[in-house]
């Protein structure tokens, strides 16, 4: 009998001290890792999870991979479409007039709050690699290896804080294609951290930022394929739909293979410098001129993301042959959208969805529907409270943003929002300032067509300055249905709701009289 009792006792001790290291194991990895992965321009178009006419061409089976093992964001807005201005509003949950960063132009200043310092404050080790574009020093992130500026995609100099200086100066040169190299940094850095503690690390490509550049591995790929053009690549202006601006023209990309063919800079070691040249038109007409340019431009488009695909599968398996999969939140977005010929154009900035949808995948096993979908409208201004949520700290009652945790658990709150609010701040005759509201169905922008003062644009008078879209009935924008007779009181509760939206974020104008006056002449 006491031997019987002393086998309960010894049982009972091992037992207990085996969900005693159980339960300290999972205290130790209650925090989830955050890995962010965010390229530059890589829109949705081109990602093939979103449909489209470049699906079956693209090469992204790792981003596949994470759409069938996670939740994809079918109505991620950017709020600004623009590089500077969406990063900081990512660090640091501030919509474009509260972050203060409107244009290209801008800086982050590092003694205001972000979400890495929040982070680092609630135990996380946090680092960032690749593009930073904020131009001053990084703040809130352990370590830092960032480009200067846009930086370039062979050889790329990085800057560390050992060697840092403000602008394109310091740094030290890494060999390589920049996409590569910043992926292996960012394992490593995972690799060698203190396994006490979460992670929270942002893994920003270059890519698919112009001029598109690739490594040689995919130099072959869609070699003697013609890609299938969109029905809008021949769009030469607002005749065809009544919209308010030109738009960045196709036309002027070709023009832009042509001068760096002209001038011989053909090398492939400056941020500038075009892939596969030399390129000519010579002998053809307009039309067949712009298709050989999207030709050139898509081919080149995709093999610079068929790269960041190849490193996101590597990321991937990393995280998995570590173990860190099931306590990871993988991220993988891009800073905004981007025009692939659709208007016959290219670049972003507009309110128009190729240009302000912001793919987006999430993925956390433990806790996230595999192979699920939203349709809620994210801002990028969530972000943050999205990393504090997981991460358990506070989010700091000065930034913008909600989290949408419950949301990719299909838990969404009946008062989520049903708009997103957008302003572009910089300004240009062709691409006009405006802001506007954009719903599950439609679409309202101004276009008040003046750059401010602040921003040493001059104003440029527009003849029109509404546009309104049903994107149920008219899904790729290719009718202004501002005038029609049906939708006038429609469009006076969208007037409506962007006033409610300007007051309710603090974007009221109330420092620009210019703009107050063009409104005050133009709202009605």
């Amino acid at each position: 009998m006491q031997r019987q009792i002393t086998k309960l006792i010894v049982l009972f001790i091992l037992v207990s001290t085996a969900l005693s290291c159980a339960n300290k194991r999972e205290n130790k990895t209650e925090k989830p890792n955050i890995l962010y992965i965010m390229s530059d321009d890589h829109t949705s178009q081109a990602w093939g999870i979103y449909g489209g006419i470049l699906k079956d061409y693209v090469h992204t089976p790792a981003i596949s991979r994470l759409a069938e093992e996670g939740c994809v964001l079918d109505n991620c807005l950017v709020s600004n479409s623009i590089c500077v201005p969406s990063r900081a509003s990512i660090l640091t949950g501030l919509y474009s007039h509260k972050s203060g960063v409107k244009t290209l132009g801008g800086k982050l200043n590092p003694a205001e709050e972000n979400i890495a310092k929040v982070l680092q404050g609630g135990g996380y080790q946090t680092a960032i690699f690749g593009k930073w574009h904020l131009k001053l020093e990084p703040a809130g992130f352990d370590y830092y290896c960032v480009l200067p500026g846009q930086g370039n995609y062979w050889d790329p100099h990085m800057k560390t804080k050992e060697n840092w200086e403000d602008g394109g100066k310091g740094g030290k040169q890494y060999y390589g294609f920049s996409t590569d190299i910043i992926a292996n940094m960012t394992i490593e850095w995972i690799e060698n951290r203190d396994s006490e503690k979460p992670f929270f690390a942002m893994c920003h490509f270059k890519a698919t930022h112009e001029p598109f550049d690739y490594p040689d591995r995919f130099k072959n790929l869609y070699l003697d394929i013609e890609i299938p053009y969109p029905a809008t690549l021949l769009d030469q202006g607002p005749e065809t739909n009544g919209r308010t601006f030109k738009g960045q023209s196709m036309d002027n990309l070709k023009q832009r293979y042509l001068n760096a063919t002209e001038t011989e800079v053909l090398s492939r070691k400056g941020h500038t410098k075009y892939p596969g040249l030399p390129f000519s038109v010579e002998g053809l007409d307009n039309t067949e001129a712009r298709k050989k340019t999207y030709q050139k431009f898509i081919k080149d488009f995709m093999r610079c993301g068929a790269a960041i695909d190849d490193n996101i599968d590597k990321l991937l398996n990393y995280i998995e042959e570590a173990g860190l999969d099931e306590n990871t939140l993988v991220i993988y977005t891009a800073d905004q959208g981007y025009f692939l010929g659709e208007h016959g154009w290219f670049d972003k900035r507009m309110i128009y969805e190729e240009s302000a949808h912001m793919p987006f995948i999430i993925r956390y096993p433990k806790e996230i529907p595999a192979g699920s979908r939203n349709s809620d409208i994210i801002e990028n201004v969530d972000f943050s409270a999205l990393f504090a949520d997981y991460a358990g700290v506070e989010y700091p009652e000065t930034m913008q943003g909600f989290s949408f945790r419950e949301n990719v658990n299909g838990n969404t709150a009946a008062d989520w929002r049903k708009y997103g609010y957008y302003r572009y701040w910089a300004h240009s005759k062709d691409r006009p300032g405006h802001f506007g509201i954009r719903g599950d169905r439609y679409k309202l922008a101004f276009y008040y067509g003046n750059g401010l003062k602040a921003n040493d644009y001059s104003a440029t008078a527009n003849i029109l300055y509404w546009e309104f879209f049903d994107l149920q009935e008219d899904p790729d924008e290719l009718h202004n249905a501002y005038h029609d007779p049906g939708n006038k009181e429609l469009i006076s509760e969208l007037k409506q709701e962007i006033i409610r939206q300007r007051k309710m974020l603090g974007d009221t104008d109330k420092d620009n009289p210019e703009i107050l006056k063009i409104i005050e002449a133009h709202w009605d």
